[in-house]
């Protein structure tokens, strides 16, 4: 059954930092190497039948190479579809494990070019096949579902396990140097049915909002524009300690299928309609 997809994105610098060190690649959209986020939240469309990708970054390191890093991903990632997105439809597995082989390439390429140690990004993504949907993450960054069976967490923390204290290291990161060890992104394929919601987030709302904050808010009947803007609002009355980057979409009846329908109802109003002036007429009144 065709559908499409409905989503709204937001890209906000916190209340602390002097700096927006997330990216994100939303349909075509993305920002430059230095933004101060996005104007608002910005919404849009997608049919089934374009593939969208979806994907949130979050960029570490010190002096700017944060937000080269995610930048350096997003347009990795963004040039990897441009030129194999039919891949997408073919080989959704393949082409997410390629695309970010390609991403890591990009952010290694750089840092050795400039002679820079530490410098990597995490990467949520969410690409809309055929028939399925696949999330696929390297980091902390997250990917969650919901639907009338309820709330889940579909991503994996590639995170340190049992760190005594602070926020525990990342084992896995766009940017892994690539004679250490390749980069081993979580991939799973998930259902896609009308109603449906994904959020893909930045460890900047997470570490700011729980599971269930962030659950209370997907569940209400509202549009994916009135839950990023609740959703960053929270974020930022918790404290905003980082910056937030949130990617939200709906999975939702096309518009052609919708005028199809009314244009059958509006039919069968009329049909019936004189069905009735008939059978009046019929009847002698």
């Amino acid at each position: 059954m065709p559908y499409q997809i409905e989503y709204a994105y937001t890209s906000h610098i916190g209340n602390v930092r002097g700096n927006n060190e997330d990216n994100f690649w939303c349909c075509g959209e993305t920002m430059d190497a230095e933004n101060q986020g996005t104007t608002g939240v910005i919404v849009g469309k997608a049919a089934q039948s374009q593939t969208p990708l979806l994907a949130v970054f979050d960029g570490m390191g010190g002096e700017s190479c944060g937000e080269i890093a995610a930048y350096l991903a997003a347009d990795a990632c963004g040039k990897h579809y441009q030129e194999f997105r039919t891949g997408l439809r073919r080989q959704p597995e393949q082409f997410l494990e390629e695309i970010c082989r390609n991403m890591n390439h990009a952010v290694c390429k750089y840092s050795a070019e400039n002679r820079i140690r530490t410098m990597g990004t995490t990467a949520a993504m969410l690409a809309v096949g055929e028939d399925a949907v696949y999330a696929c993450n390297v980091g902390d960054s997250r990917l969650y579902q919901f639907d009338e069976s309820g709330f889940r967490q579909i991503s994996t923390d590639h995170v340190l396990k049992g760190g005594p204290f602070g926020k525990a290291p990342l084992t896995q990161y766009v940017g892994v140097p690539e004679e250490h060890m390749g980069i081993e992104p979580y991939i799973c394929q998930l259902e896609c049915r009308l109603g449906m919601r994904y959020l893909l987030c930045s460890d900047g709302m997470t570490d700011m909002l729980s599971d269930g904050e962030i659950a209370d808010i997907l569940t209400r009947e509202i549009s994916v524009r009135e839950a990023v803007e609740i959703l960053l609002e929270r974020t930022l009355m918790k404290g905003g300690r980082d910056n937030v980057t949130i990617i939200l979409c709906e999975v939702k009846e096309t518009e052609q299928k919708n005028r199809l329908f009314q244009w059958f109802e509006n039919k069968r109003k009329q049909y019936g309609g004189r069905q009735n002036e008939k059978s009046d007429e019929g009847s002698g009144l």
